[in-house]
């Protein structure tokens, strides 16, 4: 037996806990070849982000071209896209219908307070690369801004249902609100995710992990699930599926200490 194969788009984190890296962990760990297209190489660590290199439009579109024309690519994540042209590139090659099961993580800020989308970003997910997706996993902070609305208002699952709505109203055929960056106003221990696709709602709850290790959890997340869908998975599965690696990731990588700050988690399950 051969591995299926995916793509990422995204950026390279040079502290290898998040983007591209991430990715490629979560891909492997699924079973899958990963290939990539690199949007951005970031110099980063546990603790901020420093610079930022973005590569052209041209340069990403040709990194996908070359790994399409030669992989038979059953899945495909977005993570960090950087640039407005890089956003409209990546929709266009969508439109085409050549980016299957196509999960997109809108990325606009880092875990630790960068900015990771230039101005008018927003404004080509909403127009051009939502309407493709065939599910789009923004934080409730991403949510807020791609619906305009204030993410104080998104604190109750009825709330983060009708902003996945919106958000769905402008193309994507299914939403994942992600609350886990969130504290649950009755102080619960756990984190709600809210999935709406088609007419349905499904309310996903998982522990939340006391832990400093959570850097690319949301870059794991949508590669899971891209991950889950190149293995032909409902998306409802395949979101549930790739919540319990990550929850698993977290528990494992918990008492690890990589860095000052926000640590990597446990791709491969080293500490079970």
């Amino acid at each position: 037996m051969q591995p299926r194969c995916a793509l990422t788009i995204a950026g390279s984190d040079s502290g290898g806990g998040a983007g591209i890296q991430a990715d490629l962990r979560t891909f492997s760990a699924f079973g899958l070849h990963a290939t990539t297209a690199i949007t951005a190489v970031t110099a980063q660590n546990t603790r901020t982000v420093s610079a930022i290199v973005p590569l052209g439009p041209a340069d990403v579109v040709a990194q996908v071209e070359a790994v399409l024309e030669d992989f038979p690519i059953r899945a495909v994540k977005t993570g960090m896209l950087a640039e407005p042209g890089v956003v409209l590139a990546v929709a266009r090659l969508a439109e085409q219908a050549r980016l299957p099961h196509l999960v997109v993580d809108p990325v606009l800020v880092s875990s630790t307070g960068s900015l990771l989308l230039a101005d008018g970003g927003i404004e080509a997910y909403r127009d051009a690369l939502i309407p493709q997706a065939d599910l789009i996993t923004p934080n409730l902070p991403e949510a807020a801004a791609l619906a305009g609305v204030d993410v104080r208002d998104l604190g109750d699952i009825a709330s983060q249902t009708a902003v996945a709505r919106v958000l769905q109203r402008l193309g994507a055929r299914a939403v994942l609100v992600k609350g886990g960056h969130v504290a649950s106003p009755d102080g619960a221990a756990h984190a709600t995710d809210v999935l709406v696709f088609a007419n349905e709602v499904v309310v996903l709850e998982a522990e939340r992990v006391a832990t400093v290790n959570d850097h690319g959890t949301g870059c794991s997340l949508s590669a899971a699930i891209a991950a889950g869908l190149a293995l032909d998975r409902s998306l409802p599965d395949a979101v549930r599926d790739a919540k319990a690696f990550v929850l698993a990731a977290l528990r494992g990588a918990a008492p690890w200490h990589l860095g000052a700050g926000h640590g990597p988690i446990d791709h491969f399950g080293w500490e079970t």
